[in-house]
């Protein structure tokens, strides 16, 4: 299958159309011109009208208001390939990146998920996130490229269309921030493989327009969901006390400690305890990141 055939790429994009048309550039620098796809989350900058006046040949799907990561949702969706290839707007893939990531999942038809390594800014410094899925101690039953990990970079993965319809997309409650854990540990349970692979490349130009404040405090409430949703009681009283007790120290966190209690009717109807082999690979790699901080 030709490469344009077997993938899309789908950008998400909310008020940065500067940085997202910059990055559709590069995209469409790929010589094999795989399908893109664009999602804007509700932005008020004219993000859309900027990028189908300037890329006639992208799809461009303008959401009425953001709906954070479960956008992402829309535009896999709509692709119409086995492999979709995301992107955050301040984020492109080497085009031998993605023949390479679709090749991966074409060849291991357990592996639900490809993350690429991420190298940030003009001097290509290897993301945090990325030393650490380097450093994986999971292993794996079946053979796979790079390292097994229970964990992915949205902004960096290529995933398989039907494994990600499969377990439901990323969680639309979470908005933004975390959301990759849930999906990682879902695919899991069903039998999926994600893969660390260290040859797929990814730059990342961080947005100067970011809210770092606000998305410290969603990480913070979706870590709690996260934890309470699929983790063991042992674990969820552990995690609460400790949370508790970071709020105590600073009050600014307090806020979305209470809208994660507010959600807990929701909590208790979506709650799933992870498989003992889950739950076992995550405390492994809990163990793993901890030594290496």
């Amino acid at each position: 299958m030709r490469p344009a055939k077997r993938l899309t790429v789908v950008v998400l994009t909310h008020n940065r159309v500067k940085e997202v048309t910059h990055t559709v550039r590069h995209l469409l620098q790929n010589p094999d011109a795989p399908p893109i796809i664009v999602v804007d989350n509700g932005s008020s900058d004219g993000t859309c009208e900027v990028l189908r006046r300037s890329f006639s040949s992208i799809r461009v799907i303008g959401l009425s208001r953001n709906i954070g990561a479960a956008a992402r949702n829309i535009g896999i969706i709509a692709a119409d390939s086995p492999y979709v290839a995301l992107c955050d707007d301040d984020t492109w893939w080497e085009p031998d990146g993605l023949i390479r990531a679709a090749e991966h999942l074409e060849q291991h038809p357990t592996l639900a998920i490809v993350c690429g390594r991420v190298l940030v800014g003009s001097d290509e410094r290897e993301d945090d996130t990325c030393v650490l899925m380097s450093e994986s101690p999971l292993s794996s039953s079946v053979s796979l490229p790079g390292k097994p990990i229970l964990g992915f970079l949205a902004g960096a993965s290529m995933i398989r269309r039907l494994a990600f319809i499969e377990v439901g997309g990323f969680e639309p409650r979470f908005f933004i921030g975390g959301e990759e854990s849930l999906m990682a540990v879902d695919l899991a349970t069903r039998g999926w493989e994600l893969a660390y692979v260290n040859d797929v490349l990814v730059h990342h130009y961080p947005s100067p327009s970011r809210d770092k404040l606000s998305r410290q405090r969603l990480l913070f409430r979706n870590n709690l969901w996260f934890c309470w949703l699929r983790r063991p009681l042992s674990r969820i009283c552990r995690e609460t006390a400790r949370a508790i007790a970071f709020c105590l120290q600073h009050p600014r966190f307090m806020p979305p400690f209470l809208e994660a209690f507010r959600d807990l009717r929701w909590i208790m109807r979506k709650r799933t305890v992870l498989p003992h082999r889950v739950e076992a690979n995550l405390r492994l790699l809990e163990r793993s990141a901890a030594r290496l901080k």
